[in-house]
């Protein structure tokens, strides 16, 4: 019987290794599920990051407005989602001007995440507190809570 047990366990090793290798062939051609949402998630930071020089161009007063103007948007029928971009561009500059500290593009990434309903895991110190900011001001605009 101790001979069974010690075939069975070596292949065992054997097929979970060649397993894993073909995992990590499979990954290292395709990305993981992870860095492939990742790599998804950046062309709607890109579209923030080119809002940036426009929010930095406008009044205080202006930069308030912009609450009100989605708000009308979501209104007529625009999601969240539409106004998305735009709404993180406005909430980076505010709290670059109110808080002196602006979101970083991996905060960004996780204030969608956040939106998403998804759980995003951060390191001590990568700024969860001002992600929060990004997804909270958005729902916000429903004015359902």
């Amino acid at each position: 019987m101790e001979i069974l047990e010690r075939i069975w366990e070596a292949l065992g090793l054997f097929f979970g290794g060649i397993l894993h290798g073909f995992e990590r062939v499979v990954t290292g051609m395709f990305g993981s599920s992870n860095a492939r949402y990742v790599k998804k998630l950046q062309a709607k930071v890109d579209a923030i990051n080119a809002l940036e020089p426009k929010m930095q161009a406008l009044s205080d007063e202006e930069l308030r407005d912009q609450t009100r103007k989605f708000r009308e948007r979501l209104a007529a029928g625009e999601t969240l989602d539409d106004i998305l971009v735009e709404a993180f561009a406005t909430c980076r500059e505010g709290g670059r001007r109110w808080l002196n500290m602006r979101h970083y593009d991996v905060q960004m990434i996780g204030g969608i995440v956040l939106h998403e309903g998804k759980i995003a895991e951060m390191k001590t110190g990568e700024g969860k507190t001002l992600v929060a900011t990004l997804p909270l001001y958005l729902n916000a605009l429903t004015g359902k809570g």
